[in-house]
């Protein structure tokens, strides 16, 4: 059997696959590097002040996962 082209499939038709083949672990580190479309992306700390905003954020973050 040869593997499909996961660099062709979108994100949708890779998580099918992956769970009709959860041992295809290309098939999950593609997915993984696919990142998550809808999560929020942000800047890379530049100074003091976006280094302390950044960590504000991250723990907001863990205190609202629980």
């Amino acid at each position: 059997m040869t593997k499909p082209d996961f660099s062709q499939m979108s994100r949708q038709e890779l998580r099918a696959y992956i769970l009709a083949h959860r041992d295809d672990d290309e098939a999950i580190e593609v997915l993984i590097r696919m990142g998550n479309p809808h999560s929020r992306v942000y800047p890379f700390p530049q100074t003091e002040e976006d280094l302390k905003t950044m960590e504000e954020i991250l723990q907001a973050k863990l205190a609202s996962n629980g």
